[in-house]
């Protein structure tokens, strides 16, 4: 199933600036509407693999979560 996210992107010298609504820091830019997607997409995959990635010397444990 594909994630749908809002594109919010302006021209800025010439250049296609955007970033996703939905998600803070995931920005990029693109010398046209269409490379400024594909970039914003490869943008976001990059963020996804950073954050599964555990800090050199961290431990992994999972935990149960209460409800307030």
């Amino acid at each position: 199933m594909a994630t749908s996210f809002t594109l919010e992107y302006w021209l800025e010298d010439d250049w296609y600036i955007g970033r996703l609504q939905e998600v803070p820091g995931v920005f990029s830019q693109g010398e046209t509407l269409e490379e400024l997607e594909d970039n914003i997409r490869d943008a976001y995959a990059m963020m996804l693999e950073q954050e599964n990635q555990p800090r050199p010397g961290s431990r992994i444990k999972a935990i149960g979560m209460r409800d307030k």
